[in-house]
């Protein structure tokens, strides 16, 4: 790779540790949107930045006030915007408060969850019928059974749910799955003695977790899975937090895959749609972008201290968006 993404990572854990011990030895108003500021610089950028991305808790009515006449779709990522960042991916779990949020607002607006995952874990976690699926950052969606764009049509399929529903599942990369499964069993092998290293399969991408592996051994890790993807032209890879992900080249992502599901939806042309989309990840961006791009919605990134995004608004972790969406759906219910 043109950069060493590892050497990157190392980098932002040490400023992050500094930071650390620089906010033990500071008090701070239990209300305040990010860590303490350690200086007056901190300080002037903390405000700057808020002042471009302000808390979408705190303009709640002037964002919903904009909605009357026209229809809000929410979108939303899993890791870290609706369940903590955990050491363990496979544990990481929703709480009820944030299931029963969902659901509510999924009975009152079309929602979906774009995720890095597996479509099949993601559902696993979540376990609500009222919500669409979209995993592996888009490339496998199952949507409402609408008619779409003809130019969807070579990737996509009606079935039925295991609820009887009929459903239409899109995925844009299935031609990459024998290579997929090759890739996953090399790096499982490649990776089996670095301790902490856990390869995720998440059907249609594959994920390299190092949050648990020892600093001594990430430029290891990162040797030997550039060696398996060398191999490979047809796939990328990118990264996330603490974690490298290995996906197929194809012009796909999580904006086209809330382009696809609008349409799906019934509002791919419509001007009177509000997309919503809540993530807090890089590869969220690009629905970011796409929100941007229509003129109209809103996109709110999750995260507790500034950084470059096309997100418009702000939410600083989970819990804010478990407050967020509480809002929004007894707002709903008022307004009814």
């Amino acid at each position: 790779m043109r950069r060493n993404l590892l050497k990157v990572w190392k980098a932002i854990e040490f400023l992050k540790a500094a930071n650390q011990q620089n906010k033990e030895a500071i008090s701070k108003p239990k209300n305040d949107y990010f860590d303490a500021p350690t200086n007056d610089l901190t300080d002037q950028c903390y405000n700057s930045w808020m002042m471009e991305h302000p808390s979408a808790i705190t303009l709640f009515d002037q964002l919903v006030s904009k909605a009357k006449g026209k229809s809000i779709v929410v979108f939303l990522d899993y890791d870290g915007t609706l369940s903590p960042i955990v050491d363990d991916p496979d544990r990481a779990f929703m709480s009820d408060e944030m299931r029963s949020a969902v659901r509510e607002v999924a009975r009152s607006f079309p929602t979906a969850i774009i995720s890095g995952r597996s479509r099949e874990k993601v559902y696993g976690f979540v376990q609500l019928t009222e919500v669409y699926y979209a995993g592996s950052h888009g490339m496998d969606i199952m949507g409402p059974p609408h008619q779409c764009k003809p130019c969807y049509d070579q990737y996509q399929i009606k079935a039925v749910d295991k609820q009887g529903n009929e459903v239409t599942m899109f995925q844009p990369a299935k031609d990459f799955l024998p290579a997929i499964q090759k890739i996953s069993n090399m790096l499982e092998e490649k990776t089996q003695k670095i301790e902490g290293a856990m390869i995720e399969d998440n059907r249609f991408c594959i994920s390299v977790h190092f949050r648990r592996v020892h600093e001594k051994d990430y430029d290891t890790l990162e040797e030997k899975v550039t060696s398996v993807i060398k191999n490979y032209p047809e796939f990328r890879l990118t990264s996330g937090k603490k974690v490298m992900e290995i996906r197929p080249s194809i012009k796909w992502d999580k904006g086209y895959a809330l382009e696809y599901l609008l349409d799906t939806l019934g509002f791919g042309d419509s001007s009177d749609v509000l997309p919503l989309y809540i993530g807090d990840d890089r590869t969220d961006e690009d629905a970011f972008k796409v929100i941007r791009r229509r003129g109209e919605g809103y996109p709110i990134i999750v995260t507790a201290t500034p950084k470059e995004t096309k997100a418009a608004y702000s939410l600083r972790d989970p819990s804010e968006v478990l407050s967020f969406l509480t809002h929004l759906a007894k707002w709903r219910n008022s307004a009814d």
